[in-house]
């Protein structure tokens, strides 16, 4: 199940110490060919309401999917949800939605990116409200020229925007806001604030939110380097919310 070993991070703090923030895709759920395809496994609710419940409401969904996304496959779940890789926050479950103040994106990088996927088979663009996605897992050799297309479209924002690498995809996002800021963000406020952040995610962009959780004394796991899968997270999940005192730290 969990293979968590070796790393040198900090030890899982006890219930009444911990904040869990949690990434969706690729960690909760399997990865699915498109994203509206993602199944929640039987039972993955439940688990987290448990989870949520002994650390004191301190659980929250990080995930690059948009807040109601979140609240579609997961309705109730989290206390508090930090979408589109912390450009959306919803601090409490009936609190709104907040963004900061971002520059829009330009109408010809979204032409560009739309006649793309017209052009080249298997090239899917997901729009955002600050950015958009160019999926290319239906095309693996796509990769390194919608990069060098994203590449040139951010190099004309004079350092507004930056290319965010992640599983067979290309995301053209504002600088400077992440899961790193997303953490950050989130510990600040009630019932986060005080406790000792656990981060787990599976992609390159989980590492900010990993390197935030443990630069405010708590720890992150990662897949593939401490679960095998997303069955491994969600098994390990499951042991914590039943209160198994082996697997929690000190």
């Amino acid at each position: 199940m969990t293979k968590i070993h070796s790393l040198n991070r900090p030890a899982l703090p006890k219930a009444d110490r911990a904040a869990f923030l949690l990434d969706f895709d690729g960690t909760l759920v399997d990865i699915a060919p498109t994203p509206e395809l993602v199944v929640v496994a039987p039972g993955l609710a439940d688990t987290l309401l448990r989870l949520r419940m002994l650390c004191g409401d301190a659980l929250a969904i990080v995930t690059g999917r948009p807040v109601a996304q979140i609240d579609q496959f997961l309705p109730n779940v989290p206390f508090a949800v930090a979408g589109e890789h912390g450009i959306a926050t919803r601090l409490s479950p009936n609190s709104p939605v907040v963004r900061p103040d971002l520059p829009p994106v330009p109408s010809s990088w979204l032409a560009g990116a739309n006649q793309l996927a017209e052009e080249i088979e298997g090239i899917r663009v997901e729009h955002k409200a600050t950015g958009f996605v160019l999926h290319f897992r239906g095309n693996p050799a796509a990769g390194p020229l919608l990069r060098h297309a994203a590449d040139d479209m951010v190099s004309e924002s004079g350092g507004r925007f930056h290319v965010q690498a992640a599983k067979m995809a290309w995301e053209i996002r504002p600088h400077g806001i992440d899961k790193g800021s997303a953490v950050r963000a989130l510990m600040q406020h009630p019932p986060f604030a005080g406790r000792l952040p656990v981060f787990v995610g599976d992609d390159v962009t989980d590492e900010d939110g990993i390197a935030a959780a443990i630069e405010l004394g708590g720890t992150g796991y990662r897949i593939p380097d401490d679960f095998d899968d997303p069955e491994s997270v969600r098994g390990w999940l499951t042991l914590l919310a039943a209160g198994e005192e082996h697997s929690w730290g000190g």
